[in-house]
């Protein structure tokens, strides 16, 4: 199983608002081999608190323009580790910080990354 359309879609837009802010080490990882929840990770890194702030936000306004809203969002306090679960994909914001200590990447290393560039 691969992920939909949808997802896929989802995913470039939520790494291209996440790009527009400046965020680093943008990623897309299906997981829907792995976990019936969702079909892709996107995660994202911000050098600062207010740039994860930032990140969060466009990624939010994007999605909403396509007409996805978020089922959950976890982690707006400290905004060094910001979870927005929109059903189909679920991203990740992290402060660098979080993201070299959780390593996300290495810990879904086995599943297939989505080229963001088409």
């Amino acid at each position: 199983m691969t992920a939909t359309v949808r997802a896929v879609d989802l995913a470039k837009a939520a790494a291209a608002a996440a790009e527009d802010k400046l965020a680093t080490s943008v990623i897309a990882i299906d997981v829907s081999d792995q976990l019936a929840l969702t079909d892709v990770f996107v995660v994202a890194s911000g050098e600062t608190d207010r740039q994860v702030t930032a990140i969060v936000d466009a990624v939010l306004e994007r999605l909403h323009e396509l007409g996805a809203k978020p089922v959950r969002r976890e982690g707006n306090r400290e905004d060094r580790w910001v979870l927005l679960d929109f059903g189909d994909i679920v991203v990740h914001v992290q402060h660098d910080e979080e993201r070299e200590f959780y390593a996300l990447d290495r810990l879904w290393r086995d599943c297939p990354t989505i080229d963001l560039t088409q």
